[in-house]
């Protein structure tokens, strides 16, 4: 999966922003690479779990095919946890086709940013290669 640092950047900020609670959105692209954030609404209001708005993922699906793109990654951020699959996450994947990105906030002006397939109950790490 190829990332740009903007991208990373983009994450990074709506992480920060929505502290102390996890915050969610999609991630589309074409071919492996991520060209776009759609942000989303934790409606959990949560430090420890996420779920995303739904008229706001409808929406971000919509604009997708609209635009040629495709579901690329989900990502949310874990405020006090490593950028690791929680049992709830594992649990909640249901887009096996999707890279499941953590952003960790745990550890103050070092912040982790790691990539995941999960595939029936098995996490594996997926490598983000990041672009300029």
């Amino acid at each position: 999966m190829k990332i740009t640092q903007t991208i990373i950047d983009e994450i990074l900020v709506h992480a920060r922003e929505g502290y102390p609670d996890e915050v969610c959105g999609l991630m589309a692209g074409r071919d492996g690479t991520i060209s776009r954030v759609f942000r989303t609404t934790n409606i959990d209001k949560s430090s420890i779990s996420y779920m995303m708005e739904p008229a706001e993922q409808f929406r971000a699906f919509k604009e997708m095919r609209a635009e040629g793109l495709e579901l690329l990654a989900i990502y949310h951020s874990h405020p006090t946890s490593p950028a690791y699959p929680s049992q709830t996450d594992v649990r909640l994947a249901f887009y096996p086709e999707a890279v499941y990105v953590i952003v960790s906030l745990r550890k103050v002006g070092n912040t982790e940013v790691k990539g995941f397939r999960i595939l029936d109950g098995k996490i594996s790490e997926e490598v983000l290669e990041i672009i300029p």
